[in-house]
């Protein structure tokens, strides 16, 4: 998978949480401006990040939709002065492609979108065709109902495959993203994590988002600021099951997680 001319293989990659909302359910207006936001890059590429994933707009359970502009006006300006500062990939959390055009045009490198490409008409996937970026396609239902859980995931995932194939995105700048916490219950939750080979026979890259989410919440007991280690399991597992990224909030303790699960089976 190559991002922004850096070519990311056989290892598990961190990608760094950067919420730039007053709302989000884990820091929720900590980053919000300019500058606290290069401060807290800075430390994430100090601690091992490797791409940096920047959302305007919250999707936790509950959230308030805001306008366009507005999420243009969040994350733009952070994009742009990372992007002057530090050469790294930057990734943009939207489904708006309006958002997504305007990220790119800011000095983004991919789009990161919980839709799947499935949110609009296909104006997502036409702009990311037509600027050639990669794209992270996340498994989302508006309506979450199933007839074989674990068959039906990898199912849904292969349309969002086929409508960014139509649309003319090479598959090889395609990742896909099991949806953790995306209209599956706390057991489907636990249940897909335990079980990503099944989207193993999609041949594409794997990106595991659980980073301090309700799964890991409930499993535990514990509120949103107490979840490192239940994330860090499910880290572990991504690296087994040769994940190529996991999308997190606490880097350093995940890195560390990554170097000695790969030590021990041998990739590092």
């Amino acid at each position: 998978m190559i991002i922004a001319n850096k070519d990311f293989k056989d290892h598990t990659y961190i990608m760094g949480i950067l919420n730039v909302t007053p709302d989000s359910f884990s820091d929720g207006g900590k980053f919000s401006d300019p500058d606290s936001a290069l401060k807290r890059t800075e430390e994430m590429i100090r601690q091992g990040a490797d791409v940096i994933d920047i959302g305007g707009e919250s999707t936790r359970p509950g959230y308030t939709h805001i306008s366009t502009d507005e999420e243009i006006q969040r994350v733009c300006p952070v994009i742009e002065k990372i992007k002057e500062n530090f050469d790294l990939p930057v990734s943009i959390d939207t489904y708006h492609h309006d958002t997504a055009q305007a990220a790119i045009k800011s000095g983004a490198d991919m789009i990161n979108d919980i839709w799947g490409l499935r949110y609009d008409s296909g104006e997502m996937a036409a702009t990311a065709a037509k600027y050639g970026v990669p794209v992270c396609l996340t498994h989302n239902k508006r309506d979450p109902v199933y007839t074989d859980f674990l068959k039906d995931v990898p199912t849904d995932l292969s349309e969002s495959i086929d409508i960014a194939v139509k649309a003319g995105i090479s598959r090889d700048k395609l990742m896909i993203d099991p949806g953790i916490g995306f209209a599956k219950s706390y057991e489907q939750n636990l249940i897909l994590t335990g079980n990503l080979q099944v989207l193993d026979k999609l041949q594409i890259p794997v990106v595991l988002g659980t980073s301090r989410k309700s799964m890991i919440g409930l499993a535990l007991d514990l509120p949103s600021d107490q979840r490192i280690e239940g994330t860090i399991v499910t880290t572990v597992i991504a690296v087994q099951r040769g994940c190529l990224f996991v999308r997190v909030h606490d880097i350093l303790q995940n890195k560390r997680a990554i170097t000695m699960t790969e030590k021990l089976m041998g990739k590092a």
